[in-house]
């Protein structure tokens, strides 16, 4: 495959499979506290807190997109900031960087090195950022392996009543659902998350799903965390499979949290960024 066909299958397959569940925010009325209600509130609160305490975390990563007959593989680096930034670097032939992505809290940057085009735009600007509810902090839970609630930026013990909790052998299954939009997670009895799942029902376009799976947990820090990753994206008539697999857990520190765009860079819309992936 061509590298020019690698950045447009690497660079757009990223955000639209993190993105494209069209979800809406939850307000849910305070209700009566039941013993049962209170068992599973204790449930929610371990899986809630069974979080990470660091600020960084980064990892070389292997990279790998499948979509119908295309698969490529790519080397790179990950890089999280909590509450500030997530950067994936993807490198071709294990030295070069072939494209870069960056969230932050105010923005979306789609870097591609090879053409030297770049696409920066808000989460308002991107239509299947805003229309799905995740933002930055549903984004940063989803690669934290944490529980989230999307269009909140701190999920709060109140809002945990927001979720129906049931216990299936040694699974925890969280879910809450919204008009045509459910949310599932599935967890241990140690609290760790293995499964992220966000189904949305369409009558016309038929059902658009996610599916983020959490493997091989490894330690680090205050507890473990997932080195596998593999999320899958699927609509009527497509899928893609991102995999991800982080081999140098750490807390490097000493990094530019914000990418410098040199003047040698041409600045693309999301219109063009869509219309590549649609012709892949």
């Amino acid at each position: 495959m061509k590298i020019t066909s690698i950045i447009k299958l690497a660079v757009l397959a990223i955000p639209l499979a993190l993105a494209s569940c069209k979800s809406t925010k939850n307000v849910v009325a305070t209700k009566p506290m039941t013993q049962e209600m209170l068992r599973t509130q204790e449930i929610l609160e371990m899986v809630s807190s069974n979080t990470q305490k660091t600020k960084f975390m980064t990892s070389k990563l292997k990279f790998k997109v499948q979509m119908g007959s295309q698969e490529i593989s790519l080397t790179g680096n990950l890089k999280m900031k909590r509450d500030d930034v997530i950067r994936l670097q993807l490198m071709a032939f294990g030295f070069v960087e072939a494209a870069r992505l960056e969230f932050t809290k105010d923005y979306v940057l789609l870097m591609d090195r090879i053409n030297k085009q770049y696409l920066r735009a808000t989460y308002e600007q991107v239509d299947f950022l805003r229309n799905s509810g995740l933002n930055f902090y549903s984004l940063q839970a989803l690669f934290w392996n944490e529980l989230f609630q999307p269009g909140v930026d701190t999920l709060t013990t109140a809002q945990l009543q927001n979720f129906d909790t049931n216990i299936s052998g040694n699974d925890i299954i969280i879910s809450m659902k919204k008009d045509n939009m459910n949310y599932k997670w599935l967890a241990n009895h140690e609290g760790s998350i293995r499964m992220t799942n966000l189904l949305y029902n369409h009558r016309l376009h038929g059902t658009t799903q996610l599916n983020w799976d959490y493997t091989d947990f490894k330690p680090f820090e205050q507890g473990s965390f997932p080195t596998g990753n593999t999320i899958i994206f699927t609509t009527a008539n497509k899928e893609i499979k991102i995999t991800m697999s982080y081999n140098t857990l750490g807390n490097e520190s000493e990094w530019e949290t914000r990418t410098a765009i040199s003047s040698k860079y041409k600045e693309v819309q999301v219109d063009d960024i869509l219309r590549r992936f649609m012709a892949l």
